[in-house]
């Protein structure tokens, strides 16, 4: 099989053998495929600085099977030029769809939704509310979509006013007394918050960080027990708060 000018974004890169690379690189109509460069790292290879993350590239490969070989890439436009939290951002999404993605599955809305993240996290400043809704579009469109807009139970629309225990797996179960502080089976999250996620406006600080703790938890779920190496990065270089802290390691206590 031959394919030609396939938009693609390099996620990540090894070197193999002397002289070339290994690449994991998500493409817009074929998903998630490995790909052999040969002769890449050759100081005299066309393909120096050209196969790197965040840069919208153009590529042919010919090939069956884990890896085909790669025939051609050009760049498509300028690169997402990611700096500080952002970098790492980004790294953070590329090791996310690693994870989650098998090879050769389409996924032609999560590959624009990647790029459109990709350009936010450029230009905004709110790298978490990026990451948030990238990580919303993400399950739905591997057919983990969060219910956001309805009680799970009565069927009835979310209260803004009410608490909820959301139940993974299964969506928003209104708590009839959350101040009493009872053990829920899920994630206590506002109403609010739900509605904020579902309508992708997370401007405020509160419905932010029940966001986090919701998409925190969902992931989990699919990501399995092996740690993000992209997390462990971020937190060397941004600490956290302690409240942030906090909640992370109870988090990962209930992701395990």
């Amino acid at each position: 099989m031959r394919v030609h000018q396939q938009p693609a974004l390099v996620l990540h890169q090894r070197d193999y053998s002397e002289t070339s690379l290994l690449l994991e690189v998500f493409t817009a109509n074929h998903g998630r495929i490995g790909l052999i460069a040969k002769g890449a790292r050759r100081a005299s290879s066309r393909l120096r600085g050209v196969l790197k993350p965040f840069q919208p590239l153009l590529i042919g490969w010919s090939g069956k099977g884990e890896l085909a070989v790669l025939t051609a890439a050009e760049t498509d436009g300028p690169g997402y030029s990611l700096e500080g939290p952002a970098l790492y951002c980004g790294f953070y999404m590329n090791e996310v769809l690693l994870r989650l993605l098998h090879r050769h599955d389409p996924h032609n809305a999560l590959f624009d939704a990647y790029q459109a993240a990709l350009q936010q996290l450029r230009r905004d400043a709110s790298n978490e509310s990026v990451l948030r809704i990238f990580e919303k579009n993400l399950l739905r469109e591997l057919g983990y979509g969060l219910v956001l807009d309805q009680d799970i139970e009565d069927k009835t629309p979310i209260d803004t006013r009410a608490m909820y225990d959301y139940i993974l797996d299964r969506g928003p179960m209104r708590l009839a007394y959350p101040e009493l502080n009872r053990p829920t089976e899920g994630v206590q999250i506002r109403g609010s918050s739900l509605l904020a996620l579902a309508q992708e406006s997370l401007s405020d600080p509160v419905a932010l960080r029940d966001a986090k703790a919701l998409m925190r938890a969902a992931l989990a779920r699919h990501l399995g027990d092996r740690p993000l190496h992209s997390r462990k990065l971020f937190r060397r270089v941004v600490p956290l708060s302690a409240m942030e802290t906090a909640m992370e390691t109870g988090l990962d206590k209930a992701g395990r």
